[in-house]
């Protein structure tokens, strides 16, 4: 077997082993949302981790035309549901571990733009916020204890 032979097969196992995440990223859903309200809620959630933290963006996609895509995410987006307490509660777990955290309330959905969403949140204090949805990024066993009570996204 040449070198180039061991190289193409070492290669193609260790493209075929499971890629394992130290970290992970997860979106928590209050239950009782209306269908389009989850989809617009994850997608606006994401998007703040996204543009914290650019190591987590893969490489750009591109078809076999060499037609280009934009990159995503590098790892997988896990989402889960629960009751309005366990969203108050793993809130108050993300902010006692200081993991990064995009938040989603529902006074969100009676504003049009970035501006109004802010102020909405500024005007209201962290125990009164009417949380509808939270993401969190960090360590596998952080977020995990962050999500306790929450259950993956049927």
């Amino acid at each position: 077997m040449s070198t180039h032979d061991t190289d193409h097969a070492a290669g193609a196992a260790a493209s075929e082993a499971p890629v394992r995440f130290d970290t992970k990223m997860a979106v928590l859903l209050r239950g009782d949302l209306e269908t389009w309200q989850r989809l617009n809620v994850t997608a606006f959630l994401v998007s703040g981790l996204g543009s914290q933290f650019p190591e987590i963006i893969g490489e750009p996609y591109e078809d076999a035309d060499a037609v280009g895509y934009l990159p995503m995410f590098r790892q997988p987006v896990l989402v889960f549901e629960g009751t309005k307490e366990t969203l108050t509660k793993a809130h108050a777990r993300v902010l006692s571990r200081a993991l990064p955290r995009a938040l989603f309330t529902s006074d969100l959905f009676t504003t049009g733009n970035d501006r109004d969403n802010r102020a909405a949140v500024r005007a209201v204090a962290t125990a009164d916020l009417d949380l509808v949805g939270l993401a969190v990024y960090g360590p596998r066993n952080a977020v995990d204890k962050v999500l306790k009570g929450a259950r993956m996204h049927p």
